[in-house]
């Protein structure tokens, strides 16, 4: 069986930082209101004329420099997004056009804040069966222009970014991807919801602007912050047992930037220390899909992951959606 590991890494976000000071100026809130109950400090906030694929880029050509390969090497792009460029063509083929890697196919993944790890999952798979050779897997948001901004329980979360791997077979067999696990719950998935702009509210009318249904919606977030919680762990778990190991055998756990309680719930439920969880929300909030790959960059870049080390990722978001990658560094 072939081992697909990560080569390369790079993430990007933009440089306009938004603070919570900046939020007390045009609502009701305060920065400590704010950081009591996200653990959010700051978020970054894409220029007006950068889209998904302009953040992707930027982090693509990180991860590439980071691998040693040129664009024109990959042969595969899948990029995960709910804020694509356009709902057509997709996000990851501006990306393509703009990176010039005019060999490979491109495709995006939506499966909101756990769509990093589900994109790992399709990409592994190709490479696995021989289909490609390498695979840039890349997840990229700009979050900030799906948010109602007069709504203060919400749009204080969300940040834009983007975060990129590239994927090849390894040969050492003690390096690369040991297993992803990935589900759904398509019955239970209104509680995360951005109804306009699809099929059934289109086409776009001033009714259904005036409804705000082209922003993106949390529907009982305290019943989400269980789920949340339990879902997590249950990934981790899973991935665990799956490979024979135990927790303590992990040298650091990513978790999806969502809200520092659930990934502290997710710590306490896991039993181990805040000490193995690599946090940046405080820093960049929630860019949904693109918090997993910006903090595993930052952690491999900062020395945080060594080789040879045992990483676990893992997310929870819209869909529902939920999953776990375990990897040997």
């Amino acid at each position: 069986m072939k081992r697909i590991g990560i080569v390369g890494t790079g993430s990007y976000v933009p440089e306009k930082v938004l603070t919570n000071f900046d939020l007390e100026k045009i609502l009701d809130t305060s920065d400590e209101w704010i950081y009591t109950r996200t653990g959010i400090r700051e978020r970054r906030v894409a220029a007006p004329d950068q889209a998904a694929s302009d953040l992707a880029k930027v982090a693509s050509e990180r991860a590439l420099e980071s691998a040693g390969m040129k664009p024109e090497e990959i042969e595969l792009i899948i990029m995960a997004t709910i804020t694509p460029d356009t709902h057509c063509p997709a996000g990851a083929n501006w990306l393509e056009g703009k990176l010039g890697a005019v060999n490979a196919v491109s495709m995006d993944i939506t499966a909101a804040c756990t769509g990093f790890i589900f994109a790992l999952s399709v990409a592994e798979q190709y490479l696995k069966n021989g289909t490609f050779k390498n695979a840039l897997v890349v997840a990229s948001e700009v979050m900030t222009r799906t948010v109602d901004w007069t709504d203060r329980t919400s749009c204080i979360l969300w940040g834009d970014g983007a975060g990129a791997v590239v994927l090849k077979e390894v040969e050492e067999e003690d390096r690369g991807i040991l297993s992803i696990h990935i589900h759904t719950d398509g019955a239970n998935g209104d509680s995360l919801l951005l109804p306009g702009g699809g099929s059934k509210t289109t086409p776009i009318s001033h009714e259904s602007v005036d409804k705000k249904l082209h922003y993106l919606k949390m529907i009982e977030a305290n019943h989400s912050f269980k789920i949340a919680v339990k879902k997590f762990a249950d990934a981790c778990e899973e991935a665990l047992n799956y490979n024979g190991i135990t927790i303590d055998q992990v040298d650091l756990i990513i978790p999806h930037q969502a809200n520092l309680r659930i990934i502290q719930g997710m710590a306490k439920r896991l039993g181990i220390s805040m000490d193995k969880v690599y946090v940046n929300i405080e820093r960049y909030g929630n860019m949904s899909s693109a918090t997993v790959p910006v903090a595993l960059d930052e952690a491999v870049r900062s020395g945080r992951i060594k080789r040879g080390d045992l990483v676990l990722l893992t997310a929870f978001g819209g869909g529902l959606t939920w999953g776990s990658a375990l990897i040997r560094w």
